[in-house]
């Protein structure tokens, strides 16, 4: 059975990840839609997610933002909710989309928030 294309590229993301992964660091899993945004802070050893934030959320969707402005209100978000739980330091998994865009702004967003990937 062949494997299609885009999960080909999920796993190559992934799996390079998880080559370099320790027990201090979490997975942050970015995906997209063509109009939302969400993202979710994963600890693959006990396989629990730990913060997720998302545009379909009812504080961000009434807002009414283009889609890059969704992007940075959804990483403003999950960097305070991280940083309630105390997490500073994850990898950033961007799985079958390009480092561009709508993630590219995300990330920086959450750098900016005191994120370190």
């Amino acid at each position: 059975m062949k494997i299609s294309t885009l999960d080909r590229k999920k796993f190559r993301v992934r799996n390079k990840l998880k080559k370099v992964s320790t027990k201090d660091r979490f997975r942050l899993c970015v995906s997209r839609s063509t109009k939302n945004i969400s993202a979710q802070i994963i600890d693959d050893v006990n396989k629990i997610t730990l913060v997720s934030a998302s545009s379909v959320e009812k504080k961000i969707r009434e807002q009414k933002k283009s889609k890059s402005e969704l992007s940075t209100l959804v990483a403003e978000t999950l960097a305070k909710k991280a940083q309630d739980k105390k997490i500073t330091k994850v990898y950033f998994d961007r799985g079958i989309y390009k480092y561009h865009g709508r993630v590219k702004i995300f990330a920086e967003t959450l750098r900016k928030n005191g994120m370190e990937f």
